[in-house]
């Protein structure tokens, strides 16, 4: 995004989307304004028509990002229209997908854990939904990122920890639900009807402990907010607390090296200095596993 002052440079529009804005907006006066957003999957943007803003998600085919599908996300988000849980979905077509922008203010880290409570009652009433049919499988995510790891970064700590998962292969599910698998402040609008998720491009159906594993690890919960949490969600879904906390146990060294991936292909395609330390401290923990 190009900035000077106060004022934002808005960019063209691919011809692409704007062949799906004018179907699903066909009073549309103008294809609008596209103003790009920061992040790894590319060319995501805010696009601006008269009266109605909206969120366009790109998926790039030369440089594919593990997990995200964009039209398995359409679907998704599809299934959960009407929940209250996400955004509307408007259209998908040529790797394009198009949402309503979510009004409303992100959480920070300090409002997150204010709002756990109420976050994790969000995340129970997700994993209630129907499934979706798209079951995650976090071995294949994580040997996805070692083959598209420049070769001079793969080191021998990494391929020892990948090879002991694939032997010892993902724990049984405790429970399968629809899970978002990113859940951290900045993606959790508060808005005028409460809590909404955002970005659900790694949405799939998995193990409920795994997403309090992620929730737990990205958010840097302390030891008395993840039993918080997990006293919480075990009561809202009839679980065994120490069975929950157990299960949360054994996905420990998959996300581990789930994240460090994450850093280090973050660090490698953006060359920004920010993600160097944390996939750094990442593999230092997989490391120390």
């Amino acid at each position: 995004m190009k900035s000077s002052g106060q004022v934002t440079v808005s960019f063209s529009i691919d011809p692409r989307l704007s062949r799906l804005i004018a179907q699903q907006f066909p009073a549309a006066k103008t294809a609008g304004s596209f103003f790009p957003l920061p992040g790894l999957t590319g060319m995501s943007g805010k696009v601006e028509l008269e009266g109605t803003t909206l969120l366009a998600r790109y998926q790039s085919q030369q440089e594919p990002i593990p997990g995200v599908d964009r039209r398995r996300e359409y679907h998704i988000l599809r299934k959960l229209d009407g929940t209250g849980l996400a955004p509307e979905v408007h259209g998908y077509a040529d790797n394009w997908l198009l949402l309503s922008w979510q009004a409303g203010e992100r959480l920070s880290d300090a409002g997150f854990l204010q709002a756990l409570e109420s976050v994790t009652e969000c995340v129970a009433s997700l994993h209630r939904q129907k499934l979706s049919g798209y079951r995650l499988s976090v071995l294949s995510l994580l040997e996805q990122y070692w083959q598209l790891s420049r070769p001079a970064r793969r080191h021998c700590g990494w391929l020892r920890a990948l090879r002991w998962l694939q032997k010892h292969g993902e724990p049984r599910p405790l429970r399968l639900s629809l899970l978002h698998m990113d859940v951290h402040a900045g993606n959790i609008i508060r808005g005028s009807n409460g809590l909404k998720l955002i970005d659900w491009e790694y949405a799939s159906d998995g193990d409920v402990a795994l997403e309090l594993a992620a929730i737990a690890l990205s958010n840097q919960l302390s030891d008395a907010q993840q039993q918080e949490m997990t006293e919480h969600y075990a009561s809202l879904q009839r679980l065994d607390v120490m069975k929950l906390q157990r299960q949360m146990l054994r996905w420990q060294p998959w996300l581990n090296l789930l994240v460090a991936c994450w850093y280090e292909l973050r660090w490698q395609k953006s060359h920004e200095e920010l993600f160097y330390p944390l996939a750094e401290q990442a593999w230092q923990r997989v490391l120390s596993d």
